[in-house]
């Protein structure tokens, strides 16, 4: 996911996308711990991806602060 995609977003998505990857990271983890998962760069990538939905939600705030 890129950080210009996110920028485009409304704030209810991008809680939306925030929540889903969240959901997904927690899946991840549980299957690593199970041995089940394929694709370990997935965990990385998903971790990434909530860290610029968060950086985006806290660019807003701040600007709407000013």
């Amino acid at each position: 996911m890129k950080a210009k995609n996110l920028v485009e977003l409304a704030d209810h998505e991008l809680e939306q996308k925030l929540m889903q990857s969240r959901e997904e990271l927690f899946n991840l983890r549980f299957q690593h711990a199970t041995g089940q998962l394929d694709n370990t760069a997935r965990l990385n990538q998903v971790r990434r991806d909530i860290a610029r939905i968060l950086t985006v939600q806290s660019a807003r705030k701040q600007s709407k602060e000013r």
